[in-house]
């Protein structure tokens, strides 16, 4: 963005004088700052409302930009390690074991033992069609904080479009565990999801409010189990 700025002003000076060189420096200026506002604004989720807590858990909706469909956001804290909570969730073959009406999913890629691509169903109760979709999961964790992200989106190909069901191509997903000591964690969750096709309003509702209580019930049980109890990941620091 200065080189840009910096060769206009260089190609300008010969024809404008001081104070129009100066307002025309100003105006760039502040054409970059409004454009980096709405970039910052475009990516920040700052309006999350609280719609229901129960057992610790909390879930929050939020609108998002040109979107009918709100993204969710659920948090909780977890008597487990980060290395745990990341094993469970890379360990995408058991997904149907605690995710939500999930009906299948399977690895797809194996990357590195930090990163990977699955594929998953995802049942519907009739009339609605089953939903599908192929995601890529990438794990990183600050080397200061030691806070570490789960970044999931939907991305496009690895698994040919199959008849009868209905392909989810934008999806963001996103785990942020937060160390609190003494093999306690925090844990927020967000998701946004364009379903695609036509949904009743009431299978949207049940899948903002029901869909993240089950799963972190479920996943607080998933976590007690031997393949996970005692986990240490090598990429991961607790």
């Amino acid at each position: 963005m200065v080189n840009l700025v910096y060769i206009y002003i260089v190609k300008s000076e010969d024809m404008k004088t001081t104070d129009q060189i100066i307002h025309s420096v100003n105006k760039a200026f502040f054409i970059l700052l409004l454009l980096v506002f709405k970039l910052n604004a475009a990516s920040a989720q700052s309006d999350w409302k609280l719609s229901t807590e129960k057992s610790g858990i909390k879930v929050y909706t939020s609108m998002m930009p040109d979107s009918k469909i709100k993204a969710i956001k659920v948090e909780c804290d977890l008597n487990a390690t980060p290395s745990q909570l990341v094993a469970l969730v890379m360990d995408v073959n058991t997904a149907p074991d605690w995710v939500y009406h999930v009906k299948s999913a399977k690895l797809v890629k194996q990357v590195s033992p930090a990163e990977l691509y699955y594929y998953s169903e995802v049942s519907l109760p009739w009339p609605a069609a089953n939903r599908d979709f192929v995601a890529h999961l990438t794990v990183s964790q600050n080397p200061d904080t030691k806070v570490v992200t789960i970044d999931g989106p939907a991305v496009p190909g690895f698994v040919p479009i199959k008849k009868g069901i209905v392909r989810i191509d934008n999806s963001i997903g996103k785990w942020v565990i937060t160390p609190l000591g003494s093999d306690q964690i925090n844990v927020e969750y967000s998701i946004h999801v364009d379903p695609g096709g036509a949904l009743p309003a009431w299978l949207v509702n049940i899948f903002a409010t029901d869909a993240p209580l089950q799963i972190f019930r479920h996943l607080k049980m998933q976590l007690q189990k031997p393949a996970y109890k005692n986990t240490d990941l090598a990429f991961v620091e607790n």
